[in-house]
């Protein structure tokens, strides 16, 4: 099985007559909706509604392609020229209509009713929540010119600082045993079972990180005083206000979201503490063995035997997911292994207008990669629930994203622990799961307190990268607490994490937090109701992208700004955290 993904469904490269027509097309797209937002009070309100959705409609199916090949080429070879360049193209084309959009939505927040124009055209009713959510942000909008403006400038502001970090980060070579590496390969070795290894590429990480820590510093600060002065001119209270209102989502939720996991820290430093002890360590646990396997789970996995084991587990669940996964494996959606000029981590983009997604993966053959690949599996298959909305209803917010792939998650996790074939095998597996859940505790809340510091100073100063290392610690140890050892943490995290250089994405920590513990209380309550919840979840999937976080989890009969849903779901993790004990005590 091809180890690479193919992107051919797209465009087989820069120059096929496909792409070049389909630019063409972008082009006078653009021209037409700069022309039609200048005669919108020329036409009945239903005809010009009609007609800018019509165009929007073209007009994101058209850049979703554009744009998807240019940036998954990139995200395998940092180093393609042409994909920097077309991308650059594209963002700039794409700017020009930011005034058109503005002043569409300015003209849909003057109309003094919306619901007969809604009610008289089955077509604008299917923009029922994308037409209220206008007349509801409309404050925030600014003049069409100054929206155009801040587009434009994005391109080689707060954009061309991301892409700093994405170059920098896939591009710097680490030192190891006497040959060169890249920063994906080093860090997929905090999984290695040598604990000698570990600690090497431990150090070998921390000691690439000063090559590039001033230049990305840089990326950090540009990026969220950017973010900082648009929310001041377009009224917002604070970043993190901006992100819960683009996230349709309260800051009771939020609210009762944290203070559930503050609640139950302890027990995650417990587990920690209880891990150092069984691998030697006085005291708190070492950063570099924060993913140390435990257990005997030594199976390694090619990409042929993580098909048939996802495909077999996916089976018992639903026969739609098990289908998609297999459409991924077979039809090359998935770019497998690390290499010199390939990002980090992994990730899920959809491709909508051709019913597909593209996945990127660093695999190394672990059980925790297979996890990872069901994990991105899931956001595939949200995808497939988006796919009969029109198109502009098919944007889901931050702290739905993570859903389905936390579900998968759950699937894949909890067949492997009831399969496990010795009391070795189940520490493994449990361990293993709580460590990725301690990510989303600890380490997200880690994270979401460095993003809320750096917001907080960045307006009176600039942070070097001493400064931002000395922030990143103090969170560490504020999340962790007692559970890791002080003197051994990682003051480059902000450095490798691309979800900070993002200026229309702040604070992309807590979506993980949410996604993780709203999929175990609706993995719960799938184990309570078998298959019968298995409609009911994909309603709710599809119902993300045109309803608040909090009305969408009301399908499932959840009330989200009750922090004993939260609690329940971290009961739960705190019921596994007295396993793993009872086990390492053996």
């Amino acid at each position: 099985m091809n180890g690479e993904w193919s992107l051919d469904a797209l465009y087989p490269g820069f120059d096929d007559p496909k792409y070049q027509a389909d630019r063409v097309r972008l082009t006078a797209l653009c021209a037409a909706l700069n022309d039609l937002s200048g005669r919108l009070s020329d036409l009945e309100p239903a005809q010009a509604l009609h007609q800018v959705l019509s165009l929007q409609e073209e007009l994101r199916q058209l850049s979703t392609l554009l744009m998807g090949y240019s940036s998954l080429r990139q995200s395998t070879n940092s180093r393609d020229a042409d994909a920097v360049s077309n991308m650059g193209q594209l963002q700039a084309e794409l700017s020009s209509v930011s005034g058109a959009n503005a002043a569409f939505e300015a003209y849909v927040a003057a109309l003094p009713d919306l619901e007969p124009l809604l009610a008289a055209d089955p077509f604008l009713a299917d923009y029922r929540y994308l037409l209220e959510s206008i007349r509801r942000d409309s404050r925030y909008l600014l003049p069409a010119r100054e929206e155009e403006i801040l587009s434009r400038m994005n391109i080689s502001g707060g954009s061309a600082w991301s892409q700093q970090q994405g170059h920098l980060t896939s591009a710097v070579e680490v030192d190891f045993r006497g040959g060169k590496t890249n920063l994906s390969a080093i860090r997929n070795m905090a999984y290695d079972p040598d604990p000698a290894l570990r600690r090497e590429a431990y150090e070998a990480e921390l000691a690439c990180y000063p090559k590039i820590a001033d230049a990305v510093a840089f990326s950090l600060n540009s990026i969220k005083l950017q973010v900082i002065q648009e929310c001041q001119l377009r009224g917002y209270d604070s970043p993190l206000d901006q992100t819960l209102q683009g996230a349709r989502m309260e800051r009771r939720t939020l609210d009762a979201l944290l203070s559930a996991m503050n609640d139950y820290l302890p027990r995650f430093w417990e587990y920690l503490k209880v891990k150092a002890r069984v691998l030697g360590h006085e005291g708190g646990l070492p950063w570099y063995d924060l993913f140390a396997p435990m257990g005997e789970n030594s199976r390694k996995f090619t990409i042929e035997s993580a098909r048939d084991y996802l495909l077999h587990v996916f089976s018992s669940f639903d026969g739609q997911l098990h289908d998609m996964a297999a459409q991924a494996f077979d039809e090359r959606w998935i770019d497998f292994y690390p290499h010199d000029g390939k990002r980090g981590g992994a990730f899920c983009s959809g491709l909508q207008p051709i019913r597909q997604s593209r996945i990127l993966t660093n695999f190394d053959g672990s059980f925790s990669d297979v996890v990872t690949l069901a994990h991105e599996l899931g956001h595939a298959f949200h995808n497939v629930n988006l796919y009969d909305h029109r198109p502009l209803n098919k944007s889901y917010s931050m702290p739905v994203a993570e859903t389905a792939s936390n579900f998968n998650e759950c699937i894949v996790n909890g067949y492997a622990i009831r399969h496990a074939r010795s009391d070795a095998e189940k520490l493994a597996l449990i361990e293993s799961q709580l460590s990725d859940t301690t990510q989303i505790i600890c380490d997200i809340l880690s994270r979401y307190l460095f993003e809320t510091a750096v917001f907080d100073q960045r307006s009176s100063r600039f942070m070097d990268s001493q400064a931002l290392c000395g922030i990143m610690l103090d969170a560490q140890k504020q999340a962790y607490g007692d559970g890791l050892d002080h003197s051994l943490l990682h003051p480059y995290m902000w450095v490798c994490k691309s979800h900070y250089y993002s200026t229309g994405r702040s604070f992309y920590n807590f979506p993980y937090a949410f996604g993780g513990l709203f999929a175990r209380g609706l993995y719960a309550q799938y184990e309570e109701e078998g298959s019968a919840f298995v409609p009911k979840y994909k309603t709710l999937l599809h119902t993300t992208s045109v309803a608040s976080v909090e009305d969408t989890a009301k399908i499932a009969g959840l009330d989200l700004t009750d922090k004993a849903f939260w609690a329940r779901g971290l009961e739960s993790y705190a019921q596994m955290i007295d396993q793993f004990i009872a086990l390492a005590q053996k």
